[in-house]
């Protein structure tokens, strides 16, 4: 028998890892037949919201964005996702993003399918546009070389546009390839681990981590990573950009 108090999951002041063995049920009004794991949220501190939903029989994610934007990519399987006039079908890799102020709705789910989500309060630049609607498939989002490593490539899934005040981005990892530094930011992170593994350094403690675990990265928490084993790491993660710190 499994000792039940053993995890690698971690909530410390300025980070987190939060590993699936410790994922527990939520409910959200308007989403239903659907296990929705909430793994990042203001109620830790953090200033972003971050889900998990696994989908059932006859599962629909639906409600209006109100205040809050959201970004919705598909880990795996298959459903159809409707924001203002748009409606698309939606498998494993491709996203949508859904502004402040608008209304949506996903159904026609295959029973398994995963979905990462991504929640932000948006913050409207004087003089730019709420962003528009965005469907979207990473396997078309070109990835480049980071700052000139080609062991490390990163996509960037939205547009690089001032009225945008959050990024979400792909980073893969060649097996052994890692950050060339130590980052030390005013950017906030929370991010989820779709492929392989490694170790992240936060805060100057060192913690293993795989597919399936997600990290929560406070502002300032100083962040490394390398990929270890046999296969590509890749996590997919979010960051808020693009508007002036509010105490300068």
């Amino acid at each position: 028998m499994e000792i039940s108090a053993l995890t690698r999951s971690v909530v410390k002041r300025n980070h987190a890892v939060i590993c699936p063995d410790g994922y527990v049920n939520s409910v959200i009004p308007g989403w239903t037949h659907c296990r929705v794991n909430v793994i990042i949220n203001e109620q830790m501190g953090a200033r972003l919201g971050q889900t998990l939903i696994t989908a059932e029989k006859d599962c629909v994610i639906a409600g209006n964005t109100e205040t809050a934007q959201i970004f919705f990519y598909v880990i795996s399987g298959q459903c159809t996702a409707k924001a203002d006039t748009q409606t698309k079908a939606m498998s494993g890799g491709q996203f949508c993003y859904v502004p402040a102020g608008h209304a949506y709705r996903l159904e026609h789910f295959t029973e398994g399918t995963q979905i990462v989500t991504f929640h932000k309060v948006y913050e409207k630049l004087a003089g730019h546009d709420h962003p528009p609607v965005i469907f979207g498939d990473a396997a078309a989002v070109p990835g480049p070389a980071f700052l000139g490593d080609p062991a490390l490539r990163l996509q960037v899934l939205l547009p690089d546009d001032l009225s945008f005040d959050m990024a979400v981005n792909i980073f893969t990892y060649d097996a052994g390839g890692h950050l060339p530094f130590v980052e030390t930011h005013i950017m906030e992170h929370g991010l989820l681990y779709l492929q392989g593994q490694g170790v992240y350094m936060l805060d100057h403690e060192w913690y293993p981590v795989k597919k399936g675990d997600a990290i929560w990265m406070a502002p300032y928490c100083q962040q490394w990573f390398t990929a270890m084993g046999k296969e590509p790491a890749v996590y997919i993660y979010y960051k808020n950009v693009n508007r002036f710190p509010t105490t300068i």
